[in-house]
């Protein structure tokens, strides 16, 4: 069991960029540092200790890099014979190498129960998809079944929502009906597994793109704590029913705190507390360890040196 203790120690070690440009022309993302190796048609992603919330990076979380790409590698093992992925291995903890993909410019988010952005948009009486959503839901309310809510993705900046029109100017018909066929089929496969481990899969965002053989194919993460909401399923019903917050275990707990300090998105946020990244680190180690039945492996130490011998370990120069 990892203690607050040890976490605490650890947050001199965490990573919060790499400068790599050797592997390739360097992208940087929310979380992600990414390098695209032309010649060989791959892409080495390296999942940083970065935290976001409403599109902006807050600051960093022990072992949450690794704690991301360790559970995208997992899914992506998982969901194999259900969608096809861009994941070729993963040399070390915190760094996946990936097949060379052209992303679709949307965002697909599956959701099973009304909360977060949707209900607060619902509340105000907006329907931004054109789902014409029954009246009268409750909030954290479980839908008869799953519904996709796309999104713009947005390379700076919030993702807005879209409809299903939309997205289709962006993506042919045809692409994006195979897209939805996938992400439902992952959202299955996902809550299933989740609901093995004492967990609700609430929703998640899913991202494809295409292999330069045209392939479509599942991009960047899945299922992950910072793609993804998770309650624990024993008590939502009652929690539900008494109109009390779910047991969550995903970066909404740090967005919940922004938000009880009135930050939404706009202006400078408030100095997330020492406390709160520690509590957050260990909801990322605690949903790894319920999700995969495996033990986390707590790496210490310089983790840009241990990337560096693993990448050069791996064939890399670096």
């Amino acid at each position: 069991m990892i203690s607050e203790a040890h976490i605490k120690s650890h947050i001199r070690h965490t990573i919060e960029k790499t400068n790599f440009e050797i592997l390739g022309a360097r992208y940087q993302g929310k979380v992600r540092d990414n390098y695209t190796d032309y010649t060989n048609n791959t892409r080495i992603i390296i999942a940083t200790d970065r935290i976001s919330a409403f599109d902006r990076v807050m600051g960093v979380v022990p072992y949450k890099g690794q704690v991301l790409n360790q559970l995208a590698t997992y899914w992506f093992e998982e969901t194999a014979d259900v969608a096809p992925s861009h994941f070729i291995s993963s040399p070390d903890p915190n760094i996946t190498v990936a097949k060379l993909c052209t992303p679709f410019p949307i965002e697909v988010i599956v959701r099973n129960y009304i909360t977060g952005s949707l209900w607060r948009e619902y509340e105000r009486g907006e329907d931004n998809y054109g789902l014409q959503l029954a009246p009268h839901m409750q909030r954290e309310q479980k839908f008869d079944q799953p519904i996709i809510t796309p999104s713009t993705k947005a390379e700076s900046g919030h993702d807005m929502p879209m409809k299903r029109q939309e997205v289709t100017k962006l993506v042919p018909e045809e692409k994006y009906q195979q897209i939805e066929k996938m992400a439902l089929e992952l959202f299955a496969r996902g809550s299933s597994i989740a609901a093995e481990r004492g967990l609700l899969l609430v929703d998640t965002k899913y991202e494809f793109g295409e292999t330069v053989d045209g392939d479509i194919v599942v991009i960047d993460e899945i299922h992950t704590p910072d793609s993804s909401r998770y309650w624990m399923s024993e008590g939502y019903a009652e929690r539900f029913q008494a109109g009390k917050p779910q047991r969550m275990l995903d970066k909404e707990y740090i967005r919940q705190w922004l938000i009880e300090r009135n930050y939404t998105g706009q202006g400078d946020p408030p100095p997330i507390e020492e406390m709160v990244i520690v509590q957050a680190a260990l909801k990322y180690i605690e949903l790894y360890t319920m999700l995969t039945g495996q033990e986390f492996s707590a790496t210490t130490g310089d983790i840009e040196a241990r990337m560096r011998t693993n990448l050069t370990n791996n064939g890399f120069q670096i």
